[in-house]
Order: C-alpha cells, then structure tokens, then sequence
C-alpha cells in the first residue's frame, strides 16, 4: 500500500500529488519535464520543502501536521537512476555490497544471482556495458533490503538491444524478489508489462491514476504523443515446443504464440516477448490461407484515438488484450466497434525475444 499527498514548488510549477495504490507494482508516466523525477526523490527524501503525507507500507515518511520528515537514510528506498552511478574505483561485487551495509550478506548473493551477474564480479565499471551497468545498479537497491523501489527510467539511455535484454531482469524482480517498485517511463508497453497500476502526471497534476488498464490509454497516449513512443505488446510465458513444430510461448492456457527458433531457444524457459501494435494484421472475417502461424479470435473492448490519423484497437483474446494500432481510414471502412468479434494475424518473424 502506498499513499501519496504531496506538495512541492518548483521553478515552473508546483507538483501536486494526491494518490493512493494497493499494488506492488506502479507506473508513473508524463512528458518530459512532468515531475516525474521530482516525485520520486520527494519519495526519497532529496528534496527540501516537500509538503504532505507519504506512507508506505505501514511507515510514514513524510508527514507535514505530525512533523515527521524521515531523512533519506531512513526511508529504506532503493533508488536506480537513469545513469548508474556505480563507484567507477569499485568492482561490481563491491558496488553491490555498498548497498548492503548492516551485514545483509544473504541479500547480496540473492541479488546477484537473480539478476545473473555472478560472471561479472570482478570487473569494473568503465568494463561494462549500459545494460550490465543497469543491472549492477538494480542489483545495489536491492541489497539494501528497501522497502520500495524507485526506478527513473532505468531503460531510458540504453539502445533498443540492450533495452530488450534488461527489461526481463526488471520482470523478474517484480515476480521473484517481490520489492515494491515505482517505476518511471515513456514507454506504454514497457509500464503495461510491469505494472498493475499507474499515474499520469501533466505539468506537476495528476491527469490519471489507478489500475493501469484504465490509465494507460487514450489519455497517455495523447500525453505522451511528442515523446515519440512506440507502442507494443509484451508477453511473458514458458516456452514449449510441440512434436513437429517449431517454438511457441505459452502465455495461458487459453493462449500460445508461435516464435522465432535459434540459439537460446530452450523448452521449459521462462521468456518475454514484444509484438509491436502496428505488426498486427486486425480481419472482421475468418482468416484461412494466410502466412502468419499466429491467428487468433477476439473482441474489440475499446476504440481509442492514437495519433494523428491513428487509432489503438484493443482486442480481447483469451482474456490477454492486446493492442493493435490502425489508420482511422481503416477503422472506419470496417466498421470496427467496441463489441465486434474480430481476428488478429500475427507472423512469428514479429515476436522479439527479448531474453
């Protein structure tokens, strides 16, 4: 549980937050310049003049009439910033180890072990790339044993590889560490994926807050239109692979998608996938003789704008929804509408693994 009442001047504006979230997992979203950033280090206590009331879990941080203000130290926050800030003079099992002052020895080997860098030990930082860097850092919060999480866009300043091979690891430490994040980003499909709820900040306000299905929509996409954000569906399941067949990702047990075979394509494994919303062939009618292995029955929940000339259709499939953007011209000449059964046709050569 987290609420959150606060105040805070800023040289554009202030930033006022009122909020609360029962999960364990929450997005925070806006345009650059929002106060996204701001809220986080009022969260973690580095920012002189916070007005209000922050309690998480059973603690009060941060409460104004009581007069209680814990200091940083204090807060037991674990806090990944865009660019690292590892101890270029320390190796990595150091770095690590900084984070868990107090004799937290079992906290550091599980950290380093669930986020894989056992082989990385005795190397330095300059030595690393921006995703083992990334990786570093998360493994550092999380030795601390905190009580949250809070993520600045940890992704932000890595290329499109090494994003796709750090957001897994951020996946698993929502699922296997169970720490509490709050998690800033641009990105839809990246906040979908991780969180269960959201807030959406515009100029310091809160626009939007809640369960992120609700959030995450029409309102984020218009927010963040200039942010250039590219909108994809991400899906996390064990691989499998059929007598005969090639790999496929079971999801549920209601829904499996076929996949890409190589290298690291192990049955049993846990894996994620992104399908990006404009690689997805969306039919009002059956769909038979087509080269896409992957087709799939639906019904669309929601028509929303995405986009000049663009729109988000987002179709129920097994209970999984999924996200596919089309052209308003295209909506219009099949007269798609909330309720309509549809199909969707996706080629296995678009699901990118991301781990």
């Amino acid at each position: 549980m987290m609420e959150l009442s606060v105040r805070l001047p800023l040289a554009r504006f202030p930033l006022e937050v009122e909020a609360r979230f029962t999960s364990a997992s929450v997005a925070v979203m806006g345009r650059s310049g929002s106060g996204k950033t701001s809220l986080l280090e009022v969260l973690a206590g580095l920012r002189r003049g916070a007005r209000g009331r922050v309690v998480v879990g059973a603690r009060v941080l941060l409460d104004s009439a009581a007069r209680v203000d814990l200091p940083p130290e204090a807060r037991r926050m674990g806090y990944v910033p865009q660019d690292a800030l590892l101890f270029p003079h320390l190796t990595v099992a150091q770095n690590v180890r900084y984070g868990a002052r107090g004799g937290r020895g079992a906290r550091v080997d599980e950290a380093l072990a669930l986020l894989e860098l056992e082989p990385l030990l005795r190397r330095y930082p300059a030595t690393l790339s921006g995703g083992e860097k990334q990786r570093v850092a998360l493994a550092r919060a999380l030795a601390s044993a905190p009580d949250l999480l809070l993520l600045d866009e940890p992704l932000a300043a890595l290329d499109v590889a090494l994003k796709e091979r750090v957001l897994p690891y951020l996946l698993r430490v929502r699922d296997e560490a169970r720490v509490p994040m709050l998690y800033v980003t641009h990105q839809l499909g990246e906040a979908r994926a991780l969180a269960r709820e959201a807030l959406l900040l515009d100029g310091g306000r809160v626009l939007a807050a809640g369960a992120a299905d609700a959030v995450l929509g029409s309102a984020a996409r218009g927010v963040l239109a200039a942010e250039g954000n590219e909108e994809e569906n991400i899906l996390e399941g064990v691989l499998e692979r059929p007598e005969g067949h090639g790999p496929r990702l079971r999801v549920t047990a209601e829904l499996a998608l076929w996949v890409p075979d190589g290298p690291g394509v192990v049955t049993g494994a846990r894996a994620a996938y992104a399908v990006p919303a404009e690689d997805i062939l969306l039919s009002t009618g059956p769909l038979s003789g087509v080269s896409a292995r992957n087709v799939m029955a639906g019904a669309v929940t929601a028509l929303e704008p995405a986009g000049p000339g663009g729109c988000a259709a987002l179709v129920d499939v097994a209970g999984h929804r999924w996200v596919v953007r089309l052209t308003q011209v295209s909506v219009d000449e099949l007269g798609l509408a909330k309720g309509m059964r549809v199909h969707l046709a996706v080629k296995s050569a678009a699901c990118r693994r991301l781990r």
